[in-house]
């Protein structure tokens, strides 16, 4: 089996997917654009061979390397990146070598475009907060109305929390159109949800169904986080409650979710709202078919005694897991701090407290730090009340 990935050295945890792909003897050719000698040691002995490219942009050279592998090594049975940057770039790919095992240029759509997104929850029969494209301030203003303020704006084909706004009078709409001016059309406008975020994660077969399957939470506005107005905080769920399980399901039913990692976001409203929802309903967020973004893979594996990475080449290699499953469900945390801010705990006294808890505690670079925070500590504990403990002694400010 011939198996190209794309950028295999980002996130720096990727080099596990093509360890455990070498691990099952597929033949794993990297594309990207570091030189060779930078990439780590573990990933150089998973590749068969890297094709270096000068700008992962340029199209033109993302097809020679493809013809090189292709004429070197015979036809390529997989593309894939596991990047959301990537998604379109690898389903052009696989439409232009006529690839099968993956999503296809004429159908990315569904998975990159929140407003096309919609349509596929009400197939799941997922209900999904009302939204309206900006075409025009007039139009948004009746919107808003309709649903109340505030409202979220965030681009229709964006990645995470970059560039959204919540926005809250008539004025900050009117601003929010004169910054942006045409390129205000490319954002979808949502009501405000007062909701947690829940997720459906894993990897799914052939058939859209998940070989496996776990959740994670974040309890406050993704918005808030990424804008450095709250903290970074979310946790692996121990359990998956019964109307998020069929919710996720349905989803990626719906959406033909075959043969990948998937990361469906819903909420859970925290209160009830006419024309949205009761307390504790589960709504459609939007999905994202590639692994959680983060430390995130790393977090499920600690939380559950698996190995995600594995399971997922599996899949690849024979269409199912070949490896244990969970053995465990803990409780697993992500919390971060932010360079600008003092604590009342230094980091080498949280280091200390928690050495038999923290299973890692990385400096994240600088793309990922203005969303996330400067430095992130993930940890595993037995019951909620640990947890919650860990959480104030490592965001308590001076």
């Amino acid at each position: 089996m011939n198996f190209v990935f794309i950028s295999p050295y980002f996130p720096e945890n990727y080099w596990n997917f093509c360890d455990r792909l070498h691990a099952n003897g597929v033949n794993v050719l990297g594309i990207g654009d570091a030189p060779f000698d930078s990439l780590p040691a573990r990933l150089k002995s998973a590749l068969t061979e890297y094709y270096r490219v000068s700008n992962m942009e340029n199209y033109d050279e993302m097809v020679r390397a493809m013809g090189f592998f292709t004429f070197k090594y015979g036809k390529i049975d997989w593309v894939e990146s596991n990047n959301e940057y990537w998604l379109e770039q690898d389903a052009r790919l696989r439409s232009d070598f006529n690839i099968t095992t993956g999503i296809k240029a004429e159908e990315i759509a569904k998975f990159k475009h929140k407003s096309v997104m919609k349509e596929y929850y009400r197939a799941a029969g997922v209900p999904t907060a009302r939204w309206h494209l900006a075409d025009t301030l007039e139009k948004s203003l009746i919107f808003a109305k309709t649903v109340g303020w505030p409202i979220v704006a965030k681009p229709d084909n964006g990645v995470g929390a970059n560039n959204t706004y919540k926005i809250c009078s008539r004025e900050e709409l009117a601003a929010f159109f004169d910054e942006n001016g045409a390129a205000a059309a490319g954002y979808i406008l949502e009501e405000f949800v007062d909701g947690e975020v829940v997720t459906f994660d894993g990897v799914a077969d052939g058939n859209a169904r998940p070989i496996y399957a776990a959740s994670h939470v974040t309890p406050d506005s993704i918005v808030d986080i990424a804008h450095g107005e709250k903290p970074l905080w979310y946790y692996v769920d121990p359990t998956i409650s019964p109307e998020l399980h069929r919710a996720g399901e349905a989803t990626l039913r719906a959406f033909g979710a075959c043969n990948r990692f998937f990361h469906c976001e819903f909420f859970r409203l925290k209160t009830g709202k006419p024309g949205l929802g009761k307390a504790g309903e589960i709504l459609g967020l939007e999905v994202n078919m590639r692994p959680a973004g983060g430390y995130t893979v790393d977090m499920l594996n600690y939380a559950g005694g698996l190995d995600l990475y594995q399971v997922w080449a599996d899949m690849v290699t024979f269409g199912e897991a070949r490896h244990p499953l969970a053995r465990y469900h803990r409780c697993c945390c992500c919390t971060s701090r932010r360079d600008s801010i003092g604590y009342a705990v230094s980091h080498a006294q949280i280091l200390e407290k928690y050495r038999q808890q923290i299973n890692a505690a990385p400096r994240l670079p600088e793309v990922l730090a203005r969303e996330m925070g400067d430095q992130l500590y993930i940890a595993c504990f037995e019951d909620a009340g640990a947890m919650a403990a860990f959480r104030e002694d490592v965001q308590r400010r001076a």
